[in-house]
C-alpha cells in the first residue's frame, strides 16, 4: 500500500473530539427540499381558491336548510382532498425509499480502532477506510492506498474510474476523494476534509435552493377562468334573486333560484377535473416506472419541445464493454460468439488482458474484459481459472501500467501479464521509435471513435526471486483492447420517436468531443457533425449562445453551471425544456428545466430532489412513454373542460331564462344535483380513461403559450351548449304553451337534457372522429356512467316518491321517443361539423 499512516495519524480522532465536531459543524447530510407534513399537504389542498368556492357554496346551502345539496358539494371537497392527499403521500413515501446515497455507512478509525458508523456522523478529521464497493461518505485526502480507483461520474459525468494516489503534496487532485462517489477497485485510507453542505456534492445542492419554481400554466389559466366565472355567477345570482323576489314576491324562492343559477354557472367541476386527471395521470405514468415528484410536470410533459439528455447513465449504460481489439496492427470488432476462426494472436491478446485483470473484478473495465473473454475464449485453451496469482505490480503515478505475475499448476516458470496506457506498455516492451509511433497511431484512431484504449503485453520469468519493478521484465507487446460505455439499445428508437413527435434532442455531457460525436452518430442524433465544448460556451455571450442552442445538438466537456446556463438559454427562446440526468452535476439544470427527469437507480439524492420526475428503471424509453401519456392526459383534459363548459351552458340558461320570461322554474337545486351526479364522473373518470388519439406522437408539441381554452375551443364548446339549450327551451315552451302543465313540461325538458348530456359526453370523446367512429374504442367508465344515468332517470320518472321530489309528472313511451329525438338533434350539428372538417383535412 503506497503512502503510510504513522504516529497519531493512525489513531484517528477520539470519541470526544468527534462529538464536539459534530455539535459544531452539524451532521454530514445533503441539503433536501424537506419532507412535507400531513398538515402541510392538507392545508395546501384546502386553501386552493377553487376548493374554497365549493365549501362556500355548500355552506350557503346548509344555512338555507338544503342539507342534501350541501352534503353533495362538501362531499366533493372531501373526495378531492382525499385523492390529492393520497397521491402526495404516496409520492413522498416512494421518494424516501429511493434515498440511499445521502448517508452511506462509513468505516472510520477512532482511537486506533476501526468502527462502522452512520455516514451522517462522519466529521472533519475522521480517518475513513475505503474499500471496493464503498461509497465515499465525505470529501477527503487519501493518506494511503493500494490500487485505489473511484467512479466519479456522479460529479464529472465520466464513466471511466479515476486512479487515486496517496497525498504527496497538499491539494493534489489525484489525492482527493469526493462524497457520494463509488470505490470500484482497491483500498485506501482518507482524512475527511469536508462534510455535508461543504462537500463538492453539497455545494452543488446549494445552487438549487436559489432557483424559483414556476407556477403551472394550466393552473394559472384555470384560476383566471374560475375567478371570472365566479364573479359572473355571483352577479347573476344577486340579479336573479332580486328579480324573482320582486316579480313573484317570493324571496325564499328567489334566493333558491339565485343559488341554483350560481351553482349552474360556478365551475365546481374544474378542480375535480384538474385534481383527478393529474393525480391519476401521475399514477398511470408511475406504472411505466416514472415517479411523479411534482404533479404539474404531468401537465407540462405534452408541451415539451426540447429534451436535454445527459450521456452517462442515460443514453449509455454507465458500464464498460469491450468494443475493438488490435493485434498485429489490424483493428477489428470481434464477435465473442465466433472466436474459433479468429487468428491465434487475437486469442492471446484477450488471454493476457484477462490475466492482467482481477479474477473477481469490481473495476468496470476489468469486468468488461473478463465478461468478454469468458465467452470469446470459451472453446480454447486460453482460459486459466486454475492459475495462481503470485504478485501484483499496481499502477503508480510514475508508471500507468499494472502487471500480474502468475504460475500454472504444471509449470515452474512465471507468466506475467501487463496492461495500461498504450505508450507506457510500449515503453515496457522497449519498442523502438517507429514501432511505438505505430502503437500510438493505432490507439489514437480508436480513441477518436470515443473508445478507452489499453495496451497489453506478456513476459516469462524463470528466476525464483521476482524483480522489484515492471521494467525488469522482458515484455512482448501483444496489441490493444478498446472499451466504451455502450449505449442503451433502445435509445435510437426512442430518439427517433422524439423527432417524430416534434421534440428536439440535445446531448449534454462532461465527456470529450470525440466520444460525444461518436455516441451522437450511433444514436441518430441530429445534427451529429458539430459540437460545442464547455470552454467554447464559456466565451459566448448570451446572443451567441442563443444562436448556438438553435443549431447545435451536442455539448461536450460541460460543467454544472454551464448546463444550467444552457437550459436557461433554451427557455429564453421560448422552448419547453425537459432535462434528464442522474448525477449531482445535473441537479441545477434539472431544477431550472420545465421538466426535470432524474434517474432513480443511479441518481443522487440531490438530482432527485431537484427533479419533477424520477425514472425508477433508468430506462430512456420510459421518457417517451411519459411524454405520450402526458399528451394523452392534456388532450383528455381539454376534452373534459370543453364538455364541462358545453353542459353548463344549457343548465345556466334553463336557470336564467324562465326568470326573465316569466315561466315557472325548470331546474331546481335537486335537478342540478342530479345532473352533477352525471357530469362529475363524466368530466373526470370517463374522459380520463379515454385512449389517446392515433396521431398523439406524430404531431408537434403544442405551443408553449397555447391556452387550453383557445378561442376555437370556447366557441365550439359554447355552441354545443347553446344548441342543447335552444332545443330544450323549444321542447319546454311547446309543452307549456300546449297546456300540458308545469310538471310534465319540466319532466320532458329534464329527460331531454339528460339524453343531450349523454350525447355531449360521446361527442366530446374526440373532436376528430364522430360518435359512430368512437363507439369501437373501449371505455368502460363511459358505459357505467351512461347506464347509471339512464337507470337513475328511470327511477326518478317512474318512482312516485322520487317523481314528487323532482316535481315531475308521468311520461309515456311517445314522450320518451320525443326526448330521445330532441337530444340527438341537439348534438347532430357537431357530428356533421367533425365529419366535414375531417374530410376537408383529408
Amino acid at each position: 500500500m503506497s503512502g503510510s499512516l504513522e504516529g497519531e495519524t493512525a489513531t484517528g480522532l477520539t470519541e470526544e473530539q468527534a462529538e464536539r465536531l459534530l455539535l459544531e459543524n452539524g451532521y454530514n447530510e445533503l441539503p433536501t427540499a424537506g419532507k412535507r407534513s400531513v398538515f402541510a399537504i392538507v392545508a395546501g389542498v384546502a386553501t386552493e381558491p377553487m376548493f374554497l368556492l365549493l365549501v362556500a357554496c355548500g355552506t350557503v346551502y346548509l344555512i338555507l336548510g338544503d342539507v342534501q345539496e350541501a352534503l353533495m358539494l362538501l362531499g366533493f371537497v372531501l373526495v378531492i382532498m382525499g385523492i390529492t392527499f393520497f397521491q402526495e403521500r404516496k409520492t413522498e413515501r416512494t421518494l424516501e425509499a429511493l434515498r440511499d446515497l445521502s448517508s452511506p455507512r462509513a468505516l472510520v478509525v477512532r482511537e486506533g480502532k476501526q468502527r462502522r458508523i452512520p455516514g451522517r456522523e462522519v466529521v472533519v478529521g475522521d480517518l475513513v477506510v475505503l474499500a471496493e464497493g464503498d461509497r465515499v461518505p465525505a470529501d477527503g485526502l487519501v493518506l494511503s492506498t493500494s490500487t485505489l480507483s473511484v467512479d466519479e461520474s456522479l460529479l464529472t459525468g465520466e464513466s471511466v474510474p479515476v486512479r487515486k494516489f496517496a497525498e504527496e503534496g497538499r491539494g493534489a487532485e489525484e489525492a482527493k476523494v469526493y462524497s457520494g462517489c463509488l470505490v470500484v477497485q482497491g483500498q485506501g485510507v482518507a482524512r475527511v476534509t469536508a462534510t455535508g453542505v461543504d462537500t463538492a456534492l453539497g455545494k452543488i445542492g446549494k445552487t438549487i435552493a436559489v432557483l424559483e419554481e414556476e407556477d403551472s400554466p394550466l393552473k394559472r389559466e384555470t384560476g383566471r377562468l374560475v375567478r371570472r366565472l365566479a364573479m359572473v355567477g355571483s352577479a347573476l345570482c344577486v340579479v336573479v334573486a332580486i328579480a324573482y323576489g320582486i316579480t313573484y314576491r317570493d324571496w325564499p324562492g328567489g334566493i333558491l333560484a339565485g343559488i341554483a343559477l350560481a351553482m349552474a354557472v360556478l365551475p365546481e367541476e374544474f378542480p375535480v377535473i384538474l385534481t383527478i386527471f393529474l393525480a391519476i395521470g401521475a399514477w398511470r405514468i408511475a406504472r411505466r416506472d416514472v415517479l411523479t415528484r411534482r404533479i404539474p410536470a404531468v401537465e407540462a410533459l405534452g408541451s415539451a419541445t426540447v429534451l436535454c439528455v445527459d450521456k452517462t447513465g442515460t443514453i449509455t449504460q454507465n458500464r464498460m464493454a469491450l468494443r475493438k481489439i488490435c493485434a498485429g496492427g489490424v483493428a477489428v470488432t470481434p464477435d465473442p460468439e465466433r472466436a474459433e476462426g479468429d487468428p491465434d494472436d487475437r486469442h492471446v491478446l484477450i488471454e493476457f488482458a484477462m490475466l492482467a485483470s482481477q479474477k473477481e473484478p469490481f473495476d468496470p473495465m476489468e469486468h468488461a474484459i473478463r465478461d468478454f473473454g469468458k465467452v470469446y475464449l470459451a472453446s480454447t485453451e486460453h482460459l486459466h481459472d486454475d492459475w495462481l496469482l503470485v504478485r501484483e505490480y499496481p499502477l503508480s503515478r510514475d508508471l500507468l501500467a499494472m502487471s500480474h505475475v502468475w504460475r500454472s499448476p504444471e509449470g515452474e516458470d512465471f507468466v506475467i501479464a501487463a496492461k495500461g496506457a498504450p505508450e507506457v506498455v510500449a515503453d515496457l516492451c522497449h519498442l523502438d521509435a517507429a514501432a511505438t509511433a505505430g502503437v500510438v497511431a493505432d490507439a489514437n484512431a480508436m480513441a477518436d471513435e470515443g473508445l478507452r484504449v489499453l495496451g497489453v503485453a506478456r513476459a516469462c520469468f524463470t528466476e525464483k526471486t521476482l524483480p522489484a519493478g515492471q521494467h525488469d521484465y522482458d515484455f512482448e507487446f501483444l496489441g490493444l483492447v478498446a472499451l466504451s460505455d455502450p449505449i442503451r439499445p433502445q435509445v435510437p428508437d426512442a430518439i427517433a420517436e422524439c423527432y417524430a413527435a416534434g421534440i428536439r434532442v440535445i446531448m449534454i455531457t462532461g465527456d470529450y468531443p470525440g466520444t460525444a460525436l461518436s455516441i451522437a452518430e450511433e444514436i441518430g442524433l441530429r445534427p451529429s457533425d458539430r459540437v460545442v465544448t464547455g470552454p467554447e460556451l464559456q466565451e459566448m455571450d448570451d446572443a451567441a449562445l442563443a444562436t448556438a442552442v438553435s443549431e447545435v445538438s451536442i455539448f461536450a466537456r460541460m460543467v454544472p453551471d454551464q448546463k444550467l446556463r444552457l437550459v436557461q438559454a433554451l427557455k429564453s427562446r421560448g422552448e419547453v425544456v425537459a432535462m434528464t440526468g442522474d448525477g449531482v452535476n445535473d441537479a441545477p439544470a434539472l431544477k431550472a428545466a420545465h421538466i426535470g427527469i432524474a434517474m432513480g437507480k443511479r441518481g443522487t439524492d440531490v438530482a432527485r430532489e431537484a427533479a419533477d420526475l424520477v425514472l425508477l428503471n433508468d430506462d430512456f424509453t420510459s421518457i417517451v412513454a411519459a411524454v405520450k401519456l402526458g399528451r394523452r392526459i392534456y388532450d383528455n383534459l381539454k376534452k373534459a373542460m370543453s364538455y364541462t363548459i358545453a353542459v353548463h351552458v344549457p343548465i345556466a340558461g334553463l336557470s336564467l331564462v324562465p326568470v326573465l320570461v316569466g315561466w315557472p322554474l325548470i331546474l331546481m337545486p335537486v335537478h342540478i344535483v342530479f345532473l352533477e351526479l352525471i357530469i362529475d364522473p363524466a368530466c373526470s373518470i370517463v374522459f380520463e380513461m379515454e385512449p389517446e388519439e392515433s396521431d398523439v406522437m406524430s404531431r408537434p408539441p403544442r405551443a408553449p403559450d397555447e391556452k387550453i381554452f383557445t378561442r376555437r375551443t370556447l366557441i365550439l364548446s359554447v355552441l354545443q351548449g347553446l344548441s342543447v339549450l335552444v332545443v330544450v327551451l323549444a321542447l319546454f315552451a311547446g309543452a307549456w304553451y300546449r297546456g300540458l302543465g308545469e310538471a310534465e313540461a319540466r319532466a320532458l325538458a329534464f329527460t331531454m337534457l339528460i339524453v343531450a348530456n349523454i350525447g355531449l359526453i360521446m361527442a366530446n370523446r374526440s373532436w376528430q372522429r364522430t360518435i359512430a367512429a368512437t363507439l369501437g374504442t373501449a371505455n368502460r367508465a363511459l358505459w357505467w356512467v351512461t347506464g347509471a344515468a339512464l337507470v337513475f332517470l328511470a327511477l326518478v320518472l317512474y318512482t312516485p316518491v322520487l317523481r314528487m321530489l323532482f316535481h315531475f309528472s308521468l311520461l309515456h313511451v311517445h314522450d320518451l321517443v320525443v326526448c330521445l329525438g330532441a337530444g340527438v338533434l341537439s348534438v347532430l350539428w357537431f357530428e356533421l361539423f367533425k365529419k366535414f372538417s375531417h374530410d376537408k383535412r383529408g
